[in-house]
């Protein structure tokens, strides 16, 4: 299991050498002392939150998973499906309402959110915070260590109250995998980081040896970390078969098939029979009424996708050509060496739009199954 684990670790590091190497950022994440296996079960549990009137508003039920040692997960689903619900539940952030949260003997979680740049101390720089949490550790070793996270020189030294969101994320990457966490469990760990830093976390996650699960929009960072999916939707969660290519078909599927069953609803409430005229008239103008406010929300999404998938198809189309020429061995003789040069990158522009594309696609997806729910 662990040579299998190396393997993929490595596999991924190859997809992040050529421009982590270009950082000046090293994020280095300390291995975990120990690793017990399975970390973490949740057993047939319901989560949610307290409401202001002091009722429960239940929002995943019936969740039974396992995290194992060394397990890579990352976290689909929609805004508003109970992903950060799930990360919360897991470092207990919110009480498991039924069921059973079984942590094994060891486990050590290290949670980042954003709400938790808020609780960084402003009046402090971050060498003191560093001093807090490890009073013992002698100063220049741990100069060092923020240096890794792109505090160098005097920057240690700096209040942490006007820094940007970029640096406090930093920083609290910093404190909070300083403490050797066997499970990391991230909640949109990029949002606020530049491309520079955000590479380097994504090596660093990529060579880190605990477990991990993590909620991104970021499709780079995903498809370079993590092994395998979790999907949040009606309710639940389960294990998601497939990667995020299948993903994406499952959205514009999904939505497919709700549309086809508010059709559906439609047809059967038309024919029924015993409803006053009146209501019925009543009913038929409050559905055309909620079908025009969801046809205006979706519209400008859906013109936005159309244009996204005529670029993808366009950049996929070109890239296949490109293939065909990187396949023919003569284009690697010394007299091609311009044409092999402009080929290859103009290859490695195209893979980098085309997995922009995507991650602008499957956000745009995303954001029309959420008004799909809204006007269910």
């Amino acid at each position: 299991k662990q040579a299998q684990s190396r393997v993929k670790a490595l596999a991924r590091m190859e997809k992040l050498a050529p421009i982590h190497a270009e950082s000046g950022i090293d994020i280095r994440i300390p291995e975990p002392d120990s690793m017990p296996d399975p970390l973490l079960v949740l057993d047939d549990v319901s989560t949610g939150y307290q409401q202001a009137d002091g009722t429960t508003r239940e929002v995943l039920k019936n969740v039974t998973l396992m995290v194992r040692g060394g397990g890579r997960i990352g976290i689909l689903g929609v805004n508003g499906a109970g992903k950060s619900t799930l990360i919360k539940t897991l470092c207990e952030e919110l009480p498991v309402l039924n069921g059973r949260r079984n942590a094994s003997r060891g486990l050590e979680i290290g949670y980042f959110a954003q709400h938790q740049l808020d609780m960084l101390d402003a009046a402090s720089t971050p060498l003191q915070h560093m001093l807090r949490i490890e009073p013992q550790t002698r100063e220049v070793e741990l100069r060092s260590y923020l240096g890794s996270f792109g505090f160098s020189g005097d920057t240690v030294n700096n209040l942490v109250g006007p820094m940007s969101g970029g640096e406090k994320a930093r920083l609290a990457l910093a404190l909070i995998v300083r403490r050797k966490p066997n499970l990391l469990l991230l909640d949109e760990p990029s949002n606020h980081l530049d491309v520079e830093t955000r590479e380097a976390l994504a090596a660093a996650l990529a060579e880190f040896g605990g477990s991990m699960l993590l909620v991104s929009h970021d499709r780079h960072l995903l498809r370079t970390t993590v092994d395998s999916f979790w999907i949040v939707a009606d309710g639940t969660v389960s294990e998601f078969d497939g990667d995020l290519e299948d993903y994406r078909q499952w959205l514009a599927e999904r939505g497919s098939q709700q549309r086809a069953q508010e059709r559906d609803n439609r047809a059967a409430q038309a024919g029924q029979q015993g409803t006053p005229a009146v209501d019925r008239r009543a009913q038929r103008r409050q559905e055309a009424e909620t079908r025009q406010q969801r046809a205006a929300k979706r519209r400008p999404l859906e013109k936005n996708l159309s244009k996204v998938e005529t670029e993808m198809e366009r950049a996929a189309a070109r890239m296949a050509e490109l293939d065909v020429i990187i396949a023919d061995a003569d284009l690697y003789s010394d007299e091609r060496r311009d044409e092999r040069l402009r080929v290859l990158n103009e290859h490695g522009e195209l893979t980098r739009r085309h997995g922009e594309l995507e991650e602008e696609w499957l956000t745009l997806q995303e954001a029309l199954e959420t008004i799909d729910q809204e006007f269910a």
